[in-house]
């Protein structure tokens, strides 16, 4: 037996649901079955020509060196300047953070207000590496529920209520994971209004999904002057771009945040890999052409998985406003989450998630990811409907 004994935080450390799911399909299909994948959360699609050939160019260019901490500055600045073209907000390319994908801005925000006697609220149903990340920093998760009823966005009145003197940062998401919810705007409005009476609350707001919504326009909480010293965004280019395997994100902080989180940076993965870094300016500066067109096939996507969802004895499922996950709620069928994941992974060939994957309030739904083609979700919802 192994002499070393693991820090106590190790054991409070959470996972990814969604990676254990696809290592299981994955083993399936080595033994020969035929597995439809609509659970692991990346665009199908490849990423585009233009941001390829940039990063070629910047390794031949020569671009193979360690880059500032936070970033190039040409990309920080072309951040800034997308964030008002798509949000009319205006930030200083300094508050502008690059880090390898939008796992380190949640980290860095965990470790800066996270420790014991604190507390962090957080969606639940939601990605599940906020309760994570927050378990591991020391402080106590304190859940937000999302209910369907209101379309999974959360009552500004009820994330109020749940603020306490020992609350430290609020973590929002919209568009959401898993559910596809969006938050409107009268209720951001309320929230923004209530955290007056809160000036020791800061938001993390992710926003990682922001070119992804199906009606209106989003609304950034970069858009609230009242929260310029406390709001931390969360975007990166994974899911707009299929950029999910380049690992590259940014964080906006607070001017008085921003050399913390640089900081942070040096001490865990020093900078981003540089040509990454070119592709990234590449995608903010070219043709956007690729991102409407990719939201177009998500679109009909959308269309195709509710209905089908909705036609199966026992599943009924909201439309989703933003994302490309569908969030059925299966207690018709008489099913616990966990167990129809399982049921439909070893019986369908269908990779789904349980909703419990997402927190406690997932219970009686399943995340289904139609970042796939129409054909293999029409096949999918065959599979499940047969061993219904």
């Amino acid at each position: 037996m192994a002499g070393w004994q693991l820090a106590h935080r190790m054991g409070r450390l959470g996972t990814e649901s969604a990676f254990e799911v696809l290592a299981r399909a994955q083993a399936l299909a080595e033994q020969g079955r035929t597995i439809v994948n609509l659970g692991i959360g990346q665009p199908d699609f490849e990423t585009p020509g233009h941001i390829v050939e940039a990063a070629v160019k910047a390794l031949r260019d020569g671009h193979h060196g360690y880059t500032p901490a936070n970033g190039l500055p040409a990309l920080r600045e072309a951040v800034a300047e997308d964030l008002y073209r798509r949000h009319d907000a205006r930030v200083d390319p300094a508050q502008v953070v690059v880090v390898p994908g939008g796992k380190p801005t949640m980290f860095f925000a965990a470790m800066m207000f996270g420790q014991s006697g604190a507390e962090i609220l957080y969606p639940n149903p939601g990605f599940p590496i906020y309760e994570s990340v927050i378990r591991f920093s020391g402080a106590t998760p304190v859940p937000i529920a999302l209910r369907e009823e209101t379309g999974f966005a959360f009552d500004a009145e009820a994330v109020l209520a749940r603020i306490t003197a020992r609350t430290r940062l609020l973590i929002l998401n919209s568009p959401a994971n898993p559910t596809g919810g969006v938050v409107p705007k009268a209720e951001l409005d309320r929230l923004v209004a209530g955290l007056a009476d809160h000036p020791h609350v800061v938001v993390l707001s992710d926003e990682i999904y922001s070119r992804m919504l199906y009606d209106g326009a989003h609304v950034s909480l970069l858009r609230y002057p009242e929260l310029a010293d406390r709001v931390i965004l969360l975007d990166g280019w994974s899911k707009t771009y299929a950029m999910t395997g380049w690992r590259l994100g940014y964080g906006v902080w607070p001017r008085a945040l921003a050399e913390h989180a640089t900081r942070l940076c040096i001490n865990t993965h020093s900078c981003v890999n540089a040509a990454a870094q070119y592709a990234g300016l590449a995608a903010l500066t070219g043709p956007q052409d690729a991102v409407s067109e990719m939201m177009a096939q998500f679109t009909r996507r959308r269309s195709a998985i509710v209905a089908g969802l909705n036609a199966l004895p026992g599943v009924h499922c909201t439309t989703p406003g933003g994302a490309f996950y569908a969030f059925p709620n299966i207690a018709g069928t008489g099913l616990e989450s966990r167990a129809a994941q399982d049921l439909f992974l070893e019986k369908a060939g269908v990779a789904t998630v349980a909703g419990t994957s997402f927190g406690a309030f997932g219970e009686g739904y399943l995340r289904f990811s139609y970042a796939n083609s129409l054909e293999a979700i029409e096949e999918a919802l065959s599979r499940i409907r047969a061993v219904l």
